[in-house]
């Protein structure tokens, strides 16, 4: 019976994580939005987005929140998510905001720059802001943005996200052709053989 405490106790976690999550976004692009800073949600929470609007059953959960943003507005986006409680952390390259002193970064609110790389050594440039739509709740990267970025990024993470939406039917045999080389060669790739 202690196991099945334990078991219960652990999966409780792992909600309650989740949900963190999905509050720290919401926080966040309120907060944005109030202050009409121009952003789109990217990584992880886009995928849910994009993913949920056909198959809610297929969603996975996050552990942070990615934000695409123009560097100009990143003064104006720092004012905004100071306002409502997040301090800003630049760690590994990135610029963070962490959700109280005791937060680790790797759950916080990473920035990525609108018509950047990542990467130096990155082909191609992330999307630009107004590649993007308005969710319900917040303004979300275009599909073929986030595919763009998943695929330029090509870790297993990314490469487990492109295979969900594949799974779902958001991409199909039409995509590849949408993308300029490598990056359409990686999502033939993936539609020819998804276990590979």
């Amino acid at each position: 019976m202690a196991e099945a405490t334990i078991a219960l106790v652990g999966w409780e976690r792992a909600l309650m994580a989740a949900e963190k999550v999905k509050e720290r976004m919401r926080r966040a692009t309120r907060a944005l939005d109030a202050a009409g800073v121009r952003y789109a949600v990217v990584g992880g929470n886009a995928v849910a987005e994009w993913v949920a609007r056909v198959d809610e059953g297929a969603v996975r959960n996050t552990r942070d929140v990615d934000i695409l943003i123009r560097r100009e507005d990143f003064d104006a986006l720092r004012d905004a998510l100071e306002r409502v409680g997040f301090t800003h952390y630049f760690g590994s390259g990135i610029d963070i905001f962490i959700d109280g002193p005791d937060a680790m970064p790797s759950s916080g609110i990473h920035l990525l720059y609108a018509g950047e790389k990542v990467r130096p050594n990155d082909l191609h440039t992330l999307p630009e802001i107004d590649e993007s739509e308005r969710a319900v709740e917040f303004q979300v990267v275009s599909l073929q943005g986030l595919i763009k970025m998943k695929l330029i990024a090509w870790r297993l993470k990314d490469r487990v996200h492109l295979l969900d939406m594949i799974g779902v039917g958001l991409i199909d045999e039409s995509w590849p052709a949408r993308f300029p080389p490598p990056l359409g060669g990686r999502l033939q790739q993936l539609i020819d053989d998804p276990n590979g």
